[in-house]
């Protein structure tokens, strides 16, 4: 077991934790902090294939005990969790903000309640969640769902806390055990939580931690016949080996991954509004999957809202995330910021217009300005392909139906956001806009019992309320001959 580190005044063990224990592996990666790529945070257990089999032989084990506990027990271990996040919020906080460079406020104040929140949802719903039980052709009938054993998660670098609890959560309280798998770019948080999970009481090998490389311990992990369940989070390409691996072993799988989509403004809309609500998807530097970043505005008001929407963007500010005057933050990674870098940098050379931004904020540092380009067709590549970056793009159209072409005209469909002041148009374009959640006039408010997912590249499956419960859980028909029994 190697020493615990500091970032900041946050203690953290850099060891992987399965069975109750913290595991150390003789190979290690580091992890820096984006504000400041020179600052290492910490070096990292490295899992690789026995790692994997540790965590899952452990979950394995854990498995018959935690699933014989009803949804009401399960439930207060939640509940503690829960109850620990809230007293060390600020502490989590600091450590993804040093991390993955999210806004520190927007993490105290929005995304590490949600944390706890999804543990206190879920040990709720898995109590409320209730049987079918009816009379059919002279038989009793009830369903009864059963956990379904071992299930591995594997979440983002972005916002990672936030959605390692909103995974591990439905998981645990559905009697599953788990192996959670962060991603490399930004472990820290999850060491924390298995903190957590421990001090709360867990019992060993229903939660697990394995930290490394997709390559050396994702794959080993997703395509082990103990894993009943895998949920995702993550690019397409990640998730097509993911699912090849789930279908040789007929495991259920559900998959969140990229976003394209629309922000689909007409001319009866609140046009600050909607140019204001356009600024602010740069926030977190664009790395939101679920951003509006084709801007799609009605042709009759485009020059206006542009002129607005410039005025909003002018207001960014790029800086540290610990101060509460900085709303962009540092890009993730140097890989991602080229990435962001080679779209925009093939745009300009398509003859795509770069209206503004397009260049880093500092050369050699990982802040990327605020850009817009209006591209030269609907086909160029930074219309058709995600980003994910503080890059939008803007076009036009003339009629509701084009509009609603040009907002379903990609392979994604994870979500959309549509400003209009008709309630008419709302419910009709609403329902014509292809995605798994569609926000008319407003962005990122979720109701955590509605469905979550995506469709097209997008994904495969939904999160959310009781139909992660539903994915966690394998369903039995008990049929019993009425009269046959006393």
């Amino acid at each position: 077991m190697r020493d615990r580190f500091s970032v900041g005044d946050v203690q953290i063990s850099p060891d992987h934790y399965i069975g109750g224990k913290r595991v150390s592996s003789p190979e290690t990666f580091e992890t820096r902090s984006p504000m400041d790529w020179d600052l290492l945070l910490g070096n990292i257990s490295r899992g690789d294939a026995k790692t994997a089999d540790l965590a899952l032989q452990a979950a394995t084990d854990a498995f018959p005990a935690w699933a014989a506990l009803s949804p009401k027990e399960r439930g207060a271990y939640l509940h503690r969790l829960a109850d620990l996040i809230e007293e060390n919020k600020d502490a989590i906080a600091y450590a993804e903000c040093m991390d993955m460079a999210m806004l520190l406020e927007s993490l105290q104040l929005r995304l590490v309640p949600r944390g706890a929140l999804n543990f206190r949802n879920y040990a709720d719903l898995a109590i409320e969640h209730e049987e079918r039980v009816w009379d059919s052709k002279g038989t009793h009938n009830r369903v009864i769902r059963m956990p379904a054993g071992p299930a591995v998660i594997i979440t983002p670098w972005n916002a990672p806390f936030m959605l390692s609890t909103w995974k591990c959560a439905p998981a645990l309280a559905a009697g599953n055990t788990v192996v959670l798998k962060p991603a490399e770019w930004s472990p820290l948080s999850a060491s924390l939580l298995a903190d957590m999970a421990d001090k709360a009481g867990f019992p060993p090998g229903v939660f697990n931690v394995v930290q490394g490389y997709g390559a050396e311990v994702g794959n080993a992990l997703v395509s082990d016949p103990r894993a009943k369940r895998i949920s995702f989070t993550g690019s397409v390409p990640t998730a097509r080996v993911i699912g090849k691996a789930a279908a040789e072993n007929v495991v259920p799988f559900t998959a969140e991954l990229g976003g394209k989509s629309c922000l689909l403004v007409f001319a009866d809309a609140d046009i600050d509004a909607a140019a204001k609500k356009a600024a602010g998807q740069f926030d977190d530097s664009g790395q939101v999957c679920m951003a509006g970043t084709r801007i799609i505005v009605e042709e009759s008001i485009a020059e206006e809202f542009e002129r607005r929407f410039h005025e909003y963007t002018d207001k960014h500010a790029m800086g540290d995330s610990r101060d509460k005057a900085t709303t962009m933050s540092a890009m993730i990674h140097p890989i991602h910021i080229a990435r962001v870098e080679g779209f925009v940098d093939r745009a300009r050379a398509n003859g795509d217009t770069i209206v503004r931004g397009g260049k880093r904020h500092i050369d050699g540092k990982l802040w990327y300005e605020p850009t817009l380009i209006k591209p030269k067709s609907n086909q160029s590549e930074v219309v058709q392909s995600e980003v994910f970056g503080p890059v939008l793009t803007f076009q036009t159209f003339k009629t509701e139906e084009e509009g609603v072409a040009l907002a379903n005209s990609t392979v994604y469909g994870l979500s959309g956001i549509v400003y209009t002041g008709s309630r008419e148009r709302a419910e009709r374009v609403g329902r014509m806009v292809r995605g798994g959640t569609v926000w008319v006039n407003t962005f990122l408010v979720r109701d955590l019992t509605a469905p979550f997912g995506g469709i097209g590249l997008s994904g495969l499956g939904r999160e959310g309320g009781h139909y992660a419960l539903e994915f966690h859980s394998d369903l039995k028909t008990l049929q019993i001959l009425e009269g046959s029994t006393r």
